[in-house]
């Protein structure tokens, strides 16, 4: 049974292995090995248990409504679908009042290119130099940040922008700070340049996550904006990783007071489940379905999976986990700051609420083979840890507790890190 991971799976991480624990079972913030050893999870699974590993409202929900109702044709609709669409725009600002339920961010992304293609006529698709939007076909167009190599041409039309890394700045201003309008203004020149005249989309992160964590600036997302609509462009936003409270408010556009043409949630929308949206207003789904627009799936608005979500937003709501994002996130933050202070390797911590990134540099090791290190060290520790997979960005960390999780669990969390750091080999 040891080697049916050797024998039977096939490997799907781009070159990585699969971790060497064999999991058991989960519960809160932490996860237990076969051989019974405990990790603390700092990435709430893959990026998506904002509530934790088995949370007992959820594991209620899932057997009262699999007794009930589960699975059903794809033109027939339940009750937990029509509460949840009300109760989730509810959390929205207008106009994003319409909502379809689907399974993958992958899947809400491809959905949304598509009526965003269907709606503006055009075909072009614009989204950030280190994105990772999926691996469907629309989505891994959009994707620069890994999985475009050996696989034949993607779709014509899609456009890169440069990444505002502050840290990292290519392009900046007397100071040597970042001048990120000087750079958005060029990378839409280049745009402009090659396009054909049917620019359809922009498809970005308001932080992106497997970039390294790069927080947009603000007034960023407002010029971006500006951008696109002035090309005839939809704005369609990614917030599978910062939806729902994770970056300390319910949605992470709302620090810069910019409402997407188009919202894709998921990872978080589930809490781990594979539950994913896609929001619009009432006047592009009209347009879209004037015009014939077609996207469905077999689990497209699944009863068993909207319940699920309808319980998140409960938990969400009664435990007022966008402020225990902010005040955990705050301990965290100060925490990491203090390791920045202590060793030498950090060179920036970043990020919002409970979606922080630590980048390690080291000029003579490397940050690739250092942060390797340090996630297996962190591991042996008993903290899970992620990192970027990016060349050259390998010692970024991706660090992503439950919303659920404890101050003891935070506290203990950066103290085997600051173990892992300084064991370093």
């Amino acid at each position: 049974m040891d080697n049916a991971r050797e024998r039977h799976l096939i490997r799907y991480s781009g070159g990585g292995s699969f971790s060497p624990d064999t999991i058991a079972r989960a519960s809160g913030s932490t996860i237990v090995t076969e051989d019974g050893r405990e990790l603390l999870d700092f990435t709430s699974g893959q990026m998506s248990a904002i509530l934790g590993h088995a949370h007992p409202e959820i594991v209620a929900t899932i057997r009262e409504q699999a007794e009930r109702l589960d699975h059903l044709y794809s033109g027939m609709l339940s009750r937990p679908v029509l509460d949840l669409a009300e109760r989730l725009t509810g959390t929205l600002p207008a106009p994003l009042d319409k909502a379809v339920f689907l399974t993958t961010g992958a899947e809400a992304n491809e959905a949304a290119l598509r009526m965003a293609k269907l709606v503006t006529g055009g075909y072009e698709v614009v989204s950030f130099a280190r994105s990772w939007h999926g691996m469907t076909q629309a989505a891994a167009g959009a994707t620069y940040s890994a999985g475009r190599t050996g696989y034949g041409p993607t779709a014509p039309g899609n456009f890169a922008l440069p990444v505002p890394d502050r840290f990292r700045p290519d392009i900046t201003d007397a100071d040597g700070n970042l001048d990120w309008r000087r750079q958005l203004d060029l990378g839409f020149d280049l745009i402009d340049a090659q396009s054909t005249g049917n620019l359809a989309a922009c498809l970005v992160e308001p932080v992106l996550s497997s970039g390294g964590v790069i927080d947009l600036p603000p007034g960023y997302l407002a010029a971006l904006r500006d951008k696109c609509h002035e090309r005839g462009m939809l704005l369609v936003l990614d917030e599978a990783q910062t939806g729902l409270c994770r970056t300390g408010t319910w949605y992470a556009f709302e620090r810069d007071g910019v409402v997407p043409d188009i919202l894709t949630l998921s990872k978080t929308l589930g809490a781990g489940l594979p539950l994913a949206a896609v929001l619009t207003s009432a006047e592009i789904e009209q347009e879209a379905h004037d015009r014939g627009f077609l996207f469905f799936t077999t689990h497209v608005n699944d009863p068993l999976p909207a319940a699920v979500g309808g319980t998140v937003l409960d938990v969400l709501v009664r435990d007022r986990l966008d402020q225990r994002a902010r005040e955990l996130g705050d301990r965290l933050r100060a925490g990491l700051d203090e390791l920045a202070r202590e060793h030498a390797v950090v060179g920036d911590v970043r990020g919002r609420g409970l979606l922080l990134g630590l980048e390690l540099v080291d000029e003579e090791r490397g940050a690739d083979e250092l942060g390797a290190a340090v996630t297996r060290r962190c591991a042996e520790l008993g903290l899970h840890m992620n990192i970027v997979q990016l060349p050259g960005m390998g010692g970024t960390f991706r660090i992503a507790p439950p919303l659920t999780a404890s101050d003891a669990e935070i506290d203990r969390g950066l103290e085997i890190l600051d173990k892992a750091l300084a064991d370093r080999a």
